[in-house]
C-alpha cells in the first residue's frame, strides 16, 4: 500500500467557466469563452457554458460533496469578468460575494481554498483591445490580482496566477482551437511573453497584500517530450523550448532560452520584451503547479513523408507548434482515454524528476491529473468507471515513485470534481468523479469518487481497486 508524506494535500479542481453557469447574472460581463462558445461551429454540439454545472446556484450542495469526499483542499478559479466586468476597475460586488461565500464555505468545512486567478476567461473587452498579445493586458492582470488579494487574501491558502499559459497563448492565438480563435503566430509569441509578464506582476502584487502565510504558485501544463529515436534529439529540443522553457525560463530562471529566440526569429524579433520584463516574470514562488495527462512523442520529419500531427490537440487552421515545421508528433500506443490521449504514467514520474533536478529547491504540486471516459449509468444506478480508477491508481503510483526519487511533491488535485463544460468539446467529454446530468443537474457519485475518498482518508493507495460504494 504505497503511502504519501505526512501533510500531503489532497484536493480536486474545477474552473469558473466550466462549472459556474450564471453567465448573464448578477452583473457578470462577457468573456472570450462566451464569445467563442456562442460562435456557430466552434464547440461540439453547439454547447455553451451559459449554465454549465450551475455551480453558482448549487454552491452549498457542491461544498457538501467536497466535505464528504474528505479532501483537504479545493482548487477553483475566479471569473475575471464576474468580479471586474467590462475590463474596468469597478468591483462587481454580487460577483465578488459569490467568492466570499465559496471561500468561507470551504474554510467552514476545513477545506483549504486554492484560487486560480486566470483559467482562460479573459474579459471580452480586453480581447477587443488586443488581448494577451497586448502589453496592457498584463498590466490589467496585475491590477486584478491586487484587487482579489485585497478582497480574499486573508483566507485563501494558495494563489495560482495562471493556468496553463501554453494553452492560452498557442491554442488561443496560434491554432485558434481555443478562445479567442486567432491564428497569428507572431501574436501568439507576444501572448507568451505578456502571460509571463502578467504572472510576475500578479505574483508581486499578491505578495504585497495577502496573508504572509499564503502560498503563491503558477500552474504549467509542462510537456514530457520524448524522441522516437536518438536521431530525434533536435526535435525534442525544439519542442521543449516552445512548450516548456518558454515559460520556465522567464518565470524561474529570469530569462528566455536563447535557442527559443533563435528558433522563432523568422516569426518575431521579440521586441515586445522590454528591459526588466524577465526579472519581473521571475517573481519568487512557493511552489510550482504541474498539470499532466500524457507524454508527447516526436521525431524529425524526413521532409517527404506525410506529416504525423498526433499532438493530442484539436486540428485547427494552423499549428500551435510555431517554428516546428520539421517535427512530427507521433501517435503513441494505447490504451487511450476518450480524449484520444495515451495512458502512460511513467511520463509523470520522469517529468517530476526532471523538475526536481532542474529546480531542486522548488516544491511541486500536481494541480491537475485525470481522464475522460465514456461513463455509463448502470441498471443499478451506479457508474462503474473502472478505467478511471485504474488511471488514477497508475498516476498516483507514479507520484510516489517520483517522491521516492527525491521530488518534493506536496499535493495532488484530481481533475475534475465533476463533469463539466470541456471547452471546445462541450459536454461530450466527462472528466469528473461526480457525474452531472446536464439536463437535470443531478449529481451522482461514480465509483472513482468512492475510491478517491478512501485514498484521501488513508493517505495511501489501497491494496486493490475494489470500491466500497456506500450511499453518498
Amino acid at each position: 500500500m504505497p503511502a504519501f508524506p505526512e501533510n500531503f494535500l489532497w484536493g480536486t479542481a474545477t474552473a469558473a467557466y466550466q462549472v459556474e453557469g450564471a453567465a448573464f447574472e448578477d452583473g457578470r460581463g462577457p468573456s472570450i469563452w462566451d464569445t467563442f462558445s456562442h460562435t456557430p461551429g466552434l464547440v461540439a454540439n453547439g454547447d455553451t457554458g451559459d449554465v454549465a454545472c450551475d455551480h453558482y446556484h448549487r454552491l452549498e450542495e457542491d461544498l457538501n460533496i467536497l466535505a464528504d469526499l474528505g479532501v483537504g483542499a479545493y482548487r477553483f478559479s475566479i471569473s475575471w469578468p464576474r468580479v471586474l466586468p467590462g475590463a474596468g476597475d469597478r468591483i462587481n460586488q454580487p460577483g465578488l460575494d459569490f467568492y466570499h461565500r465559496l471561500v468561507d464555505g470551504l474554510r467552514a468545512r476545513d477545506i483549504a481554498p486554492v484560487a486560480t486567478l486566470y483559467h482562460w476567461d479573459l474579459p471580452q473587452e480586453l480581447e477587443d483591445a488586443g488581448g494577451w498579445p497586448n502589453r496592457d493586458t498584463a498590466l490589467r492582470f496585475g491590477e486584478y490580482a491586487r484587487r482579489m488579494g485585497e478582497a480574499l487574501g486573508d483566507r485563501v491558502h494558495t494563489w495560482i496566477t495562471l493556468n496553463e499559459p501554453w494553452c492560452s497563448a498557442y491554442l488561443g492565438y496560434a491554432s485558434g482551437v481555443h478562445a479567442p480563435a486567432r491564428t497569428d503566430a507572431a501574436a501568439s509569441l507576444a501572448a507568451v511573453h505578456h502571460l509571463n509578464l502578467g504572472h510576475g506582476l500578479a505574483a508581486r502584487a499578491l505578495r504585497e497584500v495577502i496573508d504572509p502565510a499564503a502560498k503563491i504558485s503558477v500552474t504549467l501544463n509542462l510537456h514530457h517530450i520524448r524522441g522516437e529515436s536518438e536521431r530525434d534529439a533536435e526535435a525534442v529540443r525544439r519542442t521543449d523550448a516552445l512548450a516548456n522553457r518558454a515559460f520556465l525560463g522567464p518565470m524561474l530562471d529570469g530569462a528566455y532560452p536563447r535557442d527559443l529566440i533563435e528558433d522563432t526569429a523568422s516569426v518575431t524579433d521579440w521586441s515586445f520584451v522590454q528591459d526588466g520584463d524577465e526579472a519581473t516574470a521571475a517573481a519568487p514562488l512557493d511552489l510550482l503547479g504541474v498539470n499532466y495527462y500524457n507524454p508527447v512523442l516526436v521525431r524529425q520529419w524526413d521532409g517527404t513523408s506525410e506529416r504525423d500531427q498526433a499532438d493530442g490537440h484539436a486540428n485547427g487552421a494552423a499549428s500551435p507548434w510555431i517554428a516546428c515545421d520539421d517535427v512530427d508528433f507521433v501517435r503513441q500506443p494505447g490504451p487511450y482515454t476518450e480524449m484520444g490521449w495515451n495512458i502512460d504514467e511513467t511520463g509523470l514520474t520522469e517529468l517530476l524528476l526532471r523538475l526536481h533536478r532542474d529546480y531542486p529547491e522548488l516544491p511541486l504540486m500536481i494541480t491537475e491529473n485525470g481522464a475522460a471516459f465514456p461513463d455509463v449509468v448502470s441498471d443499478d444506478g451506479h457508474i462503474h468507471d473502472e478505467q478511471r480508477v485504474d488511471y488514477l491508481r497508475r498516476h498516483l503510483t507514479a507520484v510516489t515513485e517520483a517522491i521516492e526519487g527525491g521530488a518534493d511533491v506536496q499535493g495532488y488535485f484530481l481533475w475534475s470534481l465533476m463533469d463539466n463544460f470541456e471547452w471546445a468539446h462541450g459536454y461530450a467529454k466527462r472528466f469528473g468523479i461526480i457525474r452531472v446530468d446536464h439536463d437535470t443537474q443531478v449529481r451522482t457519485w461514480k465509483d472513482s469518487a468512492h475510491w478517491y475518498r478512501e485514498v484521501v482518508a488513508a493517505n495511501a493507495l489501497p491494496a486493490t481497486d475494489q470500491v466500497t460504494t456506500t450511499a453518498s
